[in-house]
């Protein structure tokens, strides 16, 4: 099927070039162009990206980085600075009245900020004071009150003396951004096959005769990805696409490497097809694939099922099997959005492929049923022995450049008693909070009802990551005390406590000479690859610290933790490493001589056992886990009382955008300028309800928690998107997102499945 759109300028290409490059101006930092190239992801010598957390090039690769990366890159490494002028004096309404745009164009904070309800300003102060600041209000506050939030941005360093600065003063909360995003990746993968993480590598790519890209836009998201993706469509692969909305990057996309390309301006369809599965559908799509695929089977026994990879290694076909037969084709139909001919469509080319990729993202993360969903996914795979063969397996697709990472530092509420275990073994005499912690939803609830009485983040925007985004403000600016380490200026820092702080911290790309040396970090990707970060560039500041540091120097100044050696460990990273190594026993393998192979190879990857075809399940054998096909989620209720007139919201990215870090108001592989305020909606729902192209409507959260929700004057788009469904952009639109409602077993919200009317303004 040829799904070319010839009628635009293709994804990636000179406009992916020319919009870095532009980043790189507006950030004021040209000379640093072709040197931040030429050293971002690189092992040696060089800085991980602190984008996306796709894996890196093998090699050397004169470039391995893509526009979002060097977007983020120019925003980090900007000359502007947020300095002790700019907040002198200033009051929470004065920032709050800046759009996040703004807030972020002030450029790298350089100084440690204080907020004081008593006088509703913010000033510059001294470290000394904020480290006093901070120490005072931990001591006087109690710590099941106190939550510390790890942003998948910072360092495995950072993240392991996080936790360990959390659980040694006593508190078990400990948040991180992988609650808010890929939770149900981990759970139902530790479900289905026993490890949380993804079982495919980078190579993997170079391999597989067909991927399935479920739920995820790469081309915006991990444009190294879409690249990836393109070299194998070029080799012969195919790609099917089961996504609510058609972008243009599966359609026409262009790799800015390729030269040919580059000088024509021309794409190709990078996708073999676009299945338009309806929001929450997939579950049903995933079913009907494997419905297709044991007709098939029953009429060619023995000839499209791998019968003894799952004789072998697997448990539950039987039961699965008998569930998926008795499944109506119409009911099937009706819950994914998509006709029997597709789905038949997509089983015949899984059945033909040796190998195949099977890639996901928030599009499958952010929904009621998300790990039902995703267990799907790992059954399909399973059917045909697609995990631990070269070419093939299950690729969860993180966000955060080291969300992944952190959580293997065990910077999570919940951890093995070995975890603890082996801590207070590292360092004799520490006491270790033991509990099990509240996660982001949790916290949420604790900040709403008055329980949870300081956030403290490292790195992050927590406010505006969060659903309900303008009540959880709200709520922080409510409560004792926050304190957040971070890079640049975001609006949850515009929401502080009564006593607030914000304190600069170094970037991936700033030089790190703690302790008088040249220190370099680590960070683990989705593939599970460790690998060493250099900062190249001189710091704006000589007042902003190092998160690792500073994290050692609050746990020096509260004092409840002196069985660790903070400031030695501060002054080295290789013992933060050592101290990691030694933790890790028993509970990840591969950390042994952690600091000796960084510093050899730049880069080593983690076992993962599920990609060996060892299943650490309770049976040592990766289990088909069934799911009815239909459920009760906050959508079927609300069309249940209001029909048609309810819409499945998605909550999406502009192109122009990481996680909530606004480049620009433009988004142009939507062909949106100026503004962010938008509803894409399918043409004939918008003829169903009157509207045109321009509209300004209102977005109503239909929702049955008693709370109103509404965001205003958005202009309505027509677009490519399955029927019944619309998107909105992120943070914009995620006032409309409950915090009431989460992913069953993970609380991850469901920013990918809201109930909303629209009406005319």
């Amino acid at each position: 099927m040829d799904i070319t759109d010839t009628r635009s300028k293709p994804a990636g290409g000179r406009g992916a070039i020319a919009a870095a490059l532009n980043a790189f101006r507006r950030q004021e930092i040209p000379a640093k162009v072709i040197g931040s190239f030429l050293k971002n992801n690189k092992v040696h010598g060089g800085f991980d990206c602190p984008g996306c957390a796709f894996p890196d090039k093998d090699g050397r690769p004169l470039v391995d980085s893509c526009e979002q990366g060097q977007k983020a890159v120019a925003w980090e490494m900007t000359r502007k600075a947020a300095g002790g002028a700019f907040f002198d004096g200033k009051t929470p309404e004065e920032l709050q009245a800046l759009s996040d745009l703004e807030l972020e164009f002030e450029g790298r904070l350089t100084t440690p900020v204080l907020y004081e309800r008593a006088s509703n300003r913010y000033r510059a102060i001294d470290w000394d004071q904020a480290l006093g600041i901070a120490a005072r209000e931990l001591r006087a506050l109690p710590a099941q009150a106190v939550a510390f939030y790890a942003s998948g941005r910072s360092s495995n360093e950072a993240a392991f003396l996080w936790q360990l600065l959390a659980r040694s003063y006593g508190s078990p909360h400990l948040p991180d951004s992988s609650n808010f995003c890929h939770e149900p990746s981990g759970y139902a993968l530790k479900q289905s096959v026993g490890i949380g993480k993804g079982t495919c590598q980078l190579d993997d790519f170079d391999h597989a005769e067909l991927f399935l890209v479920i739920g995820q836009n790469p081309a915006s998201n991990h444009p190294r990805m879409m690249a990836a993706l393109h070299a194998a469509r070029q080799r012969g692969a195919t790609i099917l696409a089961l996504n609510p909305i058609g972008e243009r990057g599966f359609r026409n996309f262009s790799d800015p490497k390729n030269v040919s390309e580059l000088l024509g301006n021309r794409g190709i369809a990078v996708a073999n097809a676009i299945y338009p599965v309806r929001i929450g559908g997939d579950l049903a799509a995933l079913q009907g694939v494997m419905k297709a695929l044991f007709e098939d089977e029953a009429a060619r026994p023995g000839h499209v099922l791998d019968h003894e990879f799952m004789g072998e290694h697997c448990e539950g076909l039987d039961t699965l099997r008998s569930q998926i037969e008795a499944l109506g084709w119409s009911d099937i139909e009706e819950e994914s959005g998509l006709s029997i001919p597709q789905l038949r469509e997509i089983a015949t080319q899984y059945a033909r492929s040796k190998a195949t990729m099977l890639c996901w993202c928030m599009g499958l993360t952010q929904h009621p049923r998300a790990v039902a969903t995703i267990q799907q996914v790992v059954n399909l795979a399973l059917l045909r022995g697609n995990v631990g063969k070269k070419g093939a397996g299950l690729m969860p697709v993180r966000g955060h450049s080291n969300v992944q990472g952190d959580r293997t530092m065990g910077a999570t509420s919940q951890v093995s008693t070995r975890w603890l275990d082996n801590q207070a073994a590292c360092f004799p005499g520490i006491r270790l909070c033991r509990d099990h912690g509240r996660d982001a939803a949790g916290v949420i609830g604790g900040l709403f009802e008055g329980s949870m009485q300081a956030l403290l983040s490292l790195g992050g925007n927590f406010g505006v990551a969060a659903p309900d985004a303008p009540r959880v403000l709200d709520a922080l600016s409510k409560c004792r005390f926050t304190l957040h380490i971070a890079t640049k200026l975001n609006r949850t820092h515009c929401h502080p406590g009564a006593i607030g702080l914000v304190l600069p911290t170094l970037g991936r790309s700033d030089q790190d000479l703690s302790g008088g040396r040249a220190q370099s970090v680590s960070t683990e990707d989705t593939s599970s690859t460790v690998r060493a970060s250099r900062g190249t560039q001189r710091p704006i500041s000589d007042r902003q610290r190092s998160e690792p540091v500073i994290v050692a120097q609050l746990a020096q100044a509260i004092g409840h933790t002196t069985a660790v050696p903070w400031q030695a460990l501060a002054d080295d990273y290789d013992r933060i490493r050592d101290a990691i190594e030694q933790c890790q026993h028993g509970v990840t393998e591969g950390f042994d001589a952690y600091s000796e192979r960084l510093r050899e190879n730049g880069r080593f990857r983690l076992p993962n056992a599920a990609a060996e075809r060892r299943f650490s399940t309770p049976s040592r054998r990766a289990r088909f886990i069934g799911a009815p096909l239909r459920g009760e989620t906050p959508l079927t209720r609300a069309r249940q009382q209001f029909g048609d007139a309810v819409l499945a919201l998605m909550t999406i990215r502009a192109h122009d955008q990481f996680n909530t870090t606004v480049y620009s108001n433009d988004d142009r592989y939507r062909d949106v300028a100026g503004d962010r305020r938008v509803l894409f909606v399918n043409p004939e729902d918008m003829a169903a309800r009157n509207l045109l192209d321009g509209d300004r409507v209102d977005i109503e959260a239909v929702i049955d928690d008693g709370i109103d929700r509404c965001v205003r004057a958005f202009t309505v788009r027509g677009f490519d998107i399955a029927r019944g469904c619309v998107a909105a952009y992120f943070p914009e639109a995620s006032g409309l997102v409950p915090a009431s409602h989460y992913s069953a077993d993970t609380h991850t919200p469901i920013y990918k499945e809201v109930p909303v009317r629209i009406n005319r303004c």
